[in-house]
């Protein structure tokens, strides 16, 4: 399940991924991201906070890929959130395929993830 949370700028998304993902997840997460993107008319940074995440099927996989094509150039700031390894493995290996800045935050470190997102001037590691 894909569920929005609530941030207070339109130039600031906010995910919670939880369980397996499917086509149906993406189908409402997809539309909700690209209405945003139209609305910001720039550049959005992203909070993807995977809890108790299972992964995707292959047709969730396929979507997600096809998303990251087509958006390759819209994100500014990608903080990725997670509880385990093969996670922040997985933030290592979605870099090629985003202009954004992508950074890995340990579950404890939510609020970190959430000040780096919203920092403008600071460095971009």
């Amino acid at each position: 399940m894909i569920k929005q949370l609530q941030t207070d700028s339109p130039r600031l998304l906010a995910f919670r991924l939880s369980g397996k993902l499917h086509d149906e997840d993406y189908q409402h997460f997809v539309p909700t991201v690209e209405a945003a993107l139209a609305e910001a008319g720039g550049k959005v940074s992203l909070l993807a906070q995977f809890e108790d995440f299972h992964g995707w099927d292959m047709h969730a996989a396929w979507d997600d890929l096809r998303f990251g094509m087509k958006h390759y150039a819209d994100f500014d700031r990608i903080a990725m959130v997670g509880e385990s390894t093969w996670q922040e493995w997985m933030t290592r290996f979605c870099k090629p395929f985003t202009q954004a800045t992508v950074k890995y935050f340990d579950a404890s470190e939510v609020d970190a993830a959430w000040d780096w997102l919203r920092g403008s001037n600071e460095s971009r590691s």
